[in-house]
């Protein structure tokens, strides 16, 4: 059954803002008194060795029939969403208000869709979304019956049809354009490059293999939101029951959540847990992506951080896909701040009036409309919460910045900028049982929850401080610390068998006003399970854009734990040896001096 909607209930804003300084040519919104149609639809799918039941909602703009053809925009939810979210069913009202056809559905394993959770299995979830695919080029039928036969059509089955969607929504989007290259255009917003990466990182570059440090707050967190799903969604399909493993997710899904929190890495299950972890990633499959890509990703994220976009558009744009990158001010992080003013608000819909709505519109305009003379904007944009009119808060630049300036490690715990400013010095800290240091409480943030500031103990931790900063510096982008910590306990251990015997910490950067009050630059921390503790090593911290004011000082702390992680099997001291010829460097990537 059909329902329209007038167009003067829409809750979008459509008046464009303020023109950008490099303006960008746009898809005017609708005009008159258009209105659109939304119709419930299910599809039976064979998704990899099953058969699921996809229930969507098909968004159709007035006037557009098998005559007045019209591109297409599929969309789906979010981890523990639906279609009917506020941001998912909000994707179909703007695009069809635009003009677009629109296909919104709830992903596997959600709503009311069947099936297990398989964490954007391009060949589980992929597959699923390519049989919707098939539908909007109008070879197969929805399981009334309906039929698509006004969708703009690149060749006989082949629908001009683009996605766009956070997260959970973002992933499936790269998986299904591995699996069927009809799709025309993505727009993958604050989602994750690896899984292995995302929930048991390891920060350590050239670590060949050794297991990461396990977010367990975030990880837990989504997975009680995936077992919960009968208290969210009541008379499941049995198809969304795993009766050989956990409830609703596929079994290796279970392995993996349930080796990681058994707190042991042994190598044959660690090796499988990466597998699987990396199978279902965009890491592994990005080669087979051809579509123009438009990532977003959110600085406020310490789920999935702007390290995962990067490593994405890196991969993308070395083997000649068109891609461009925006990183936004909000992810999943944040708690209850939201986006920031001006920005894209994805349950508003307000697509003219935000800089990113803007560059999306663009992107559609170009890719699904062939308008080739539209400007898609830069290769790289990022938002400055500094400046606070949202008409001028991103810059933009045609690469990702490199790291431009150096800073050592002092024997004193001074960060200075010369290496003969380097004091000889030998500093020491040890961990304890129990957590010593709090970033962030991620499910508090998961539900919009206040949370502590963060802080360390005494004794649990090494810092080294700035000498006031003489002007502002701008870092964007990813730090990297090289450093080289002495720890005979952790050495005797860490050959073990059990990679969970490698000896753990975490290093990140505050940002020390006059007054001596300390933030840690968006609550972000590099956990890193050392490869070697018997040589130097190298951590690439999570990317971040940050302005040090004049008369602020730079602080890098190596932490020995975090309560958002699991931690050190055992005490293990830790010592750093500091001196002009052999001591610790930091590399900032610096913009604008």
């Amino acid at each position: 059954m059909s329902r329209r909607v007038p167009r003067s209930r829409a809750p979008l804003a459509l008046a464009l803002g303020a023109a950008l300084a490099a303006p960008l040519a746009l898809t005017p919104p609708a005009t008159a008194a258009d209105s659109y149609t939304v119709t419930p639809l299910k599809f039976t799918v064979r998704a990899g060795d099953r058969t699921c039941t996809v229930d969507a909602d098909l968004y159709r703009p007035a006037g557009v029939d098998r005559n007045h053809r019209a591109p297409a925009v599929l969309g789906t939810n979010g981890f523990g969403g639906s279609k009917s979210d506020g941001s998912t069913d909000t994707i179909g009202k703007a695009f069809a208000q635009r003009g677009y056809v629109s296909l919104i559905y709830s992903g596997l394993g959600f709503g009311r869709s069947g099936c297990l959770i398989s964490l954007d299995d391009p060949a589980v979830d992929g597959a699923a979304t390519a049989r919707l695919v098939d539908f909007l080029g109008g070879t197969r039928a929805a399981d009334d019956g309906t039929k698509a036969d006004f969708v703009t059509l690149d060749r006989p089955g082949d629908p001009r049809v683009g996605m766009i969607g956070g997260s959970y929504g973002g992933a499936v989007q790269l998986a299904t354009a591995a699996v069927d290259h009809r799709l025309d255009a993505l727009v993958p917003m604050i989602t994750w490059n690896d899984l292995a990466y995302a929930l048991d990182p390891n920060n350590a570059t050239g670590n060949a293999g050794v297991p990461g440090v396990f977010k367990w707050q975030w990880t837990n967190g989504f997975y009680l939101i995936g077992e919960g799903q009968p208290l969210l969604q009541p008379s499941l399909d049995p198809s969304r029951i795993n009766r050989l493993s956990c409830l609703h997710f596929v079994t290796k899904a279970c392995h993996t959540i349930h080796t990681l929190n058994s707190g042991s890495y042994p190598a044959d299950r660690t090796a499988e847990l990466l597998a699987f972890a990396r199978s279902v990633s965009p890491a592994s499959y990005l080669h087979r992506v051809k579509a123009p890509t438009l990532l977003v990703q959110g600085q406020a994220d310490t789920l999935f951080n702007l390290n995962e976009a990067t490593a994405t558009y890196r991969t993308l744009r070395a083997q000649g896909t068109p891609v461009k990158m925006i990183w936004q001010s909000w992810g999943h992080s944040g708690g209850l701040t939201g986006p920031a003013a001006g920005e894209l608000d994805l349950s508003k819909g307000n697509l003219e009036t935000s800089y990113v709505g803007r560059r999306v519109l663009a992107w559609f305009d170009r890719h699904l409309r062939g308008r080739t003379q539209t400007d898609t904007g830069p290769a790289f944009a990022y938002h400055r919460d500094w400046i606070t009119d949202p008409d001028r808060a991103y810059a933009t630049a045609g690469h990702l910045p490199a790291p431009s300036r150096t800073l050592y490690l002092s024997g004193d715990g001074k960060l200075v900028d010369n290496r003969n400013k380097v004091a000889r010095g030998s500093r020491k800290y040890t961990n304890w049982l129990t957590p010593t240091s709090h970033s962030e409480s991620s499910l508090a943030g998961l539900i919009g929850l206040p949370d502590t500031p963060p802080h360390d103990t005494e004794g649990t931790y090494l810092g080294w401080t700035s000498a006031p900063l003489s002007h502002p510096l701008d870092v964007v982008g990813a730090p990297r610390a090289t450093l080289k910590v002495h720890s005979p306990k952790a050495e005797r251990t860490q050959n073990s068998g059990d990679a969970a015997d490698k000896l753990v910490l975490f290093a990140k950067l505050y940002d020390i006003a006059p007054d001596g009050t300390r933030t840690l630059v968006r609550r972000l921390v590099a956990p890193v399970r050392v490869p070697d503790v018997t040589k130097s090593f190298t951590v690439t911290l999570p990317g971040i854009v940050h302005r040090y004011d004049k008369g602020h000082r730079l602080r890098f702390v190596i932490a020995a734990s975090d309560d958002a992680y699991f931690g050190n099997r055992g005490v293990k001291p830790v010592t750093v040896v500091s001196g002009p010829r052999n001591t610790g460097v930091l590399r900032l990537p610096v913009v604008g001096s």
